[in-house]
């Protein structure tokens, strides 16, 4: 993984195979503070690519995150959560039937901290490599300027993977960072899962 870290081990909680889950997978991120538009784009995302037999990898987080997992589980395609803790413990709290949604459906909770570990500031951020290294792209839904997505997309361009970016409305603030993603070109945009190239695997 780079600059970036590599986790001395990986956890995970559930029956499904890690390797299998992530040979194709597409990591869907953004704020926790979504719009509307922001909710409904990923939902629309996380239901087509899982659909198509893309697992969707995401941080478990209120927003995007979320609603890119249900919107998997509701196709009943694979949605596999990155946690900052470890994977007995839910975080955040109100996701512990999301959560159990996941495993029940053949998905994963995948953490790099041992059983009992708390979710601080700092797990929040290394979360954000970790979600690049399972997936070969990443899509940013909607973003601030201080969100983690935005490790998460810096992250995937270290490690050689794709970042892709939804425009967002240039007069809100929840769009502000991924859309300076694609003013400096740190990422392509993209209206469609069509847009996503996910076939390549890792490079």
């Amino acid at each position: 993984m780079g600059n970036f870290g590599t986790p001395l081990a990986l956890w995970a909680r559930g029956g499904a195979s890690l390797t299998q889950l992530t040979d194709t997978a597409v990591a869907l991120t953004g704020t926790r503070w979504a719009s509307g538009y922001g909710n409904t784009v990923a939902a629309d995302f996380g239901y087509e690519l899982a659909r198509a037999g893309v697992t969707v990898v995401g941080g478990g987080s209120a927003g995007v995150d979320e609603s890119a997992h249900r919107a998997a589980l509701a196709s009943e395609g694979r949605t596999v959560v990155v946690l900052p803790c470890g994977v007995d413990q839910t975080y955040p709290r109100e996701h512990a039937r999301l959560y159990g949604d996941v495993i029940e459906r053949g998905g994963l909770l995948v953490s790099e901290y041992p059983i009992g570990a708390l979710a601080v500031q700092a797990r929040l951020t290394a979360r954000c490599r970790l979600l690049a290294a399972l997936t070969s792209a990443t899509v940013i839904v909607e973003a601030g300027q201080r969100s983690f997505a935005l490790a998460t997309a810096r992250a995937a361009t270290a490690l050689g993977r794709r970042v892709y970016g939804v425009p967002g409305s240039i007069h809100s603030t929840s769009s502000k960072g991924v859309n300076e993603l694609l003013r400096t070109g740190a990422a392509t945009a993209v209206t469609s899962v069509e847009h996503i190239n996910y076939q390549d695997g890792l490079r």
